[in-house]
């Protein structure tokens, strides 16, 4: 339970009170004692794992200590899928009091469940989540993450709430009175996608408001990879600390991992997500520190228990313990995913890369498209770049030096000669949420 107001502090959360903090021995048998009331929940009520799990030959008396976890089955999206809607559900109808549901751009959405206990667990993890940037009772914050299925909204303004902050429940979009709300609201806080908010930056520019000389001094973006390079331009033209916020909706939303003010890694809740690194290829678990991929193991999730769920996304576990003296360990920022990635002449490439060797290019926007297409039998990848507008002359000389920076710095970096095309400001349509980035035009 997340502790009462402190009174003198003047929060309602103290950031000492917090299982962040706990001695790892009695975090580690914290852990085992709900893994082990997972599996017997998940085994009893779902009957995907307890098939799954009779195929390994694995009960749940077998759950000994947290490597037992290892004999778990794993699950992949396309499970939530196969068994939609309700196939995973570990709670009757009758004690589920949410549904949330992914957008299901490739099929069929997959649908999440939450019972009264998982929302308060969410609205646990996401006031942990807000004192460790630093935001506290008495903050105004401005929640720009769509409300509705998507988990976003909710997730942030519950954790707000019960933070005892002034929440603005603006949602996505309609930039103007995003910007219009920030000076007018006295803000502190934002909440959004990054891409969106290197919108607003911009759009506040062209309306003369300069977002620098706001009360606003915290962003909190997520829902999409993003890079140190973005960072770097939101913090210098916001005057603002950008962190980083990690969550999927399968788990439980925003709020499974996030970093603290040192900024170097994110905390992950492991009293109620444990982790796990595994190779992307074999599936074959890596010790503290290699990279691999993330996967997830819900310990206290009621509505929806997920075993071992296969994120896809990309990080490595960071051993050392962190400065600010949270005993919860930390992974690297997810700065790619295992499905994002496209091959292009053999070579295997993320979009954050593309990203971060454009920023690296005086003149140029964080705003770009990577269109792959195939000519005779050969694959050919162009990036169309938005520049700033002073770079976006009529003198030929000056584009054509920026093209060819841009195109070593990509070549540099991931070893491809890439077509670039210059396109001006708002070229390139915004997002209010997720920025796609890759359109695969390949046939075949």
């Amino acid at each position: 339970m997340m502790a009462q107001h402190t009174g003198g502090s003047g929060r309602r959360f103290h950031p000492l009170s917090a299982p962040d903090f706990l001695p790892r021995g009695k975090l580690e048998l914290l852990q085992l004692y709900r893994l082990q009331e997972t599996v017997h929940r998940a085994y009893a009520n779902v009957a995907f794992y307890r098939e799954q799990m009779d195929k390994l030959g694995v009960r749940p008396e077998d759950i000994h200590s947290m490597d037992d976890i290892r004999r778990l089955p794993m699950t992949v999206k396309t499970d939530l899928r196969d068994n939609y809607p309700f196939g995973l559900f570990a709670s009757p109808m009758r004690e589920v009091v949410r549904l949330h549901a992914s957008s299901g751009t490739t099929g069929k959405p997959t649908v999440v469940a939450y019972t009264r206990e998982d929302v308060e667990v969410w609205t646990e993890v996401m006031v942990r989540s807000f004192v460790s940037c630093g935001l506290h009772e008495g903050d105004i914050i401005q929640n720009a993450y769509g409300y509705g299925l998507f988990t976003g909204g909710l997730g942030a303004h519950y954790g707000a709430e019960a933070l005892g902050a002034t929440v603005i429940p603006i949602s996505g979009g309609n930039t103007d009175r995003q910007i219009m709300v920030l000076q007018d609201f006295g803000v502190t806080a934002i909440c959004c996608t990054p891409s969106y908010f290197v919108h607003i930056i911009e759009r506040a520019r062209e309306l003369g408001v300069d977002i620098r000389s706001l009360p606003l001094r915290a962003g909190v973006f997520g829902a999409e990879p993003w890079t140190e390079a973005v960072r770097k331009h939101v913090e210098e033209n916001a005057n603002i600390k950008a962190y980083d916020i990690y969550g999927l909706s399968e788990i439980i939303g925003p709020g499974v991992a996030i970093e603290c003010e040192q900024q170097d890694g994110l905390h992950l809740f492991e009293d109620h997500f444990y982790p796990e690194i595994i190779s992307p290829e074999t599936g074959e678990p890596l010790p503290d520190g290699e990279e691999g991929e993330l996967v997830l193991t819900t310990l206290s999730k009621r509505a929806m228990p997920l075993l071992r769920y296969r994120t896809r996304d990309i990080t490595r576990i960071i051993p050392e313990p962190c400065p600010c003296g949270r005993t919860i360990r930390r992974i690297r920022r997810i700065g790619r995913r295992s499905d994002d990635m496209f091959i292009i002449r053999g070579v295997n490439v993320y979009p954050s890369q593309v990203e971060a060797a454009l920023l690296e290019v005086e003149g140029t926007l964080p705003h770009y498209q990577i269109i792959l297409t195939r000519s005779k039998g050969l694959d050919e990848m162009e990036v169309q770049v938005e520049v700033t507008p002073n770079f976006f002359s009529d003198r030929v000389s000056e584009l054509e030096n920026l093209r060819n920076a841009i195109a070593r710095a990509i070549e540099h970096t991931i070893g491809i000669r890439a077509k670039i095309s210059l396109v001006e400001p708002h070229t390139i349509e915004r997002s209010m949420g997720k920025a796609k980035r890759v359109f695969d035009k390949r046939e075949g």
